[in-house]
């Protein structure tokens, strides 16, 4: 690879990893995308019950069927959001893709010490290692869906709904380190979930209202000014929400 850029992408793909992407290619012009295939759902489900235990996982299978009656309509809603807000969802056209099998590889590794960026943007991968984290001298900054540190994992938007804290529904900028959406903050939204929402567009909503601390991070991190900080909250990490869980809160609060 004979040119370098200021940044690079990491991601596994989806709307609202490309939707920030995009919002970068914006401002920074073109630059490297590596994309990491998605892991199997056998293995992560594997992992989830040696984890959690076979009832919590079982539990969040069963949850998958009242899910998809809460779908109905929702493709309505995500379509007048990229209107609305003029969201970009895909790659674009001239993008640079770079196929790696995972984050972790020797593949992952030589790419970024290749480019050598001054930040690393990861959206939507696997956990990162040691080795890939250390692969090249510039900060790796996550995007996360999630008021950190107590909307930590999966799905922060719909567990502050339904939890009764839309104050926390939002997304987190952040340095990564070791742990799971653990690193130094750099910034954070705060974004109004509509009555429309289901758990099928509540990534869609911040990620249309997020964009904007995504930009601002990359710039400070290219500029050399990133400034971390720590947010008095308690800390837990999330899962898929049970069956239980989303049928009791979809009755009592109307979050779905």
């Amino acid at each position: 690879m004979a040119e370098t850029h200021d940044i690079v992408a990491l991601t596994s793909g989806g709307p609202h990893s490309w939707i920030m992407i995009n919002a970068l290619r914006e401002r920074f012009g073109d630059f490297p995308v590596i994309l990491e295939q998605p892991e199997c759902q056998k293995s992560f489900w594997k992992r989830r019950l040696k984890m959690l235990g076979p009832i919590k996982v079982a539990s969040m299978q069963a949850a998958r069927l009242p899910m998809k009656f809460t779908k109905l309509g929702s493709e309505n809603v995500i379509t007048d959001m990229i209107g609305a807000y003029r969201l970009f969802p895909k790659p674009i056209q001239g993008t640079r893709i770079i196929d790696v099998p995972s984050v972790n590889t020797k593949a992952c590794r030589d790419v970024l010490a290749d480019v050598a960026p001054k930040a690393v943007f990861v959206v939507s991968t696997r956990m990162i290692g040691r080795k890939t984290l250390n692969a090249v001298d510039a900060p790796f900054i996550n995007y996360h869906s999630g008021i950190n540190p107590a909307y930590r994992g999966m799905f922060g938007g719909y567990f502050a709904l339904a939890n009764g804290e839309p104050e926390h529904f939002g997304a987190t900028v952040h340095l990564i380190d070791e742990g799971v959406d653990t690193g130094g903050i750099l910034y954070q939204s705060k974004v109004d979930a509509h009555p429309s929402d289901t758990f099928h567009t509540y990534l869609w909503r911040i990620a249309a209202g997020s964009r904007d601390i995504v930009v601002q991070a990359m710039e400070d991190a290219v500029d050399g000014r990133l400034a971390p900080h720590t947010v008095n909250l308690p800390s837990r990490q999330w899962f898929a929400p049970t069956l239980g869980g989303y049928v009791w809160t979809g009755l009592s609060r109307g979050v779905w």
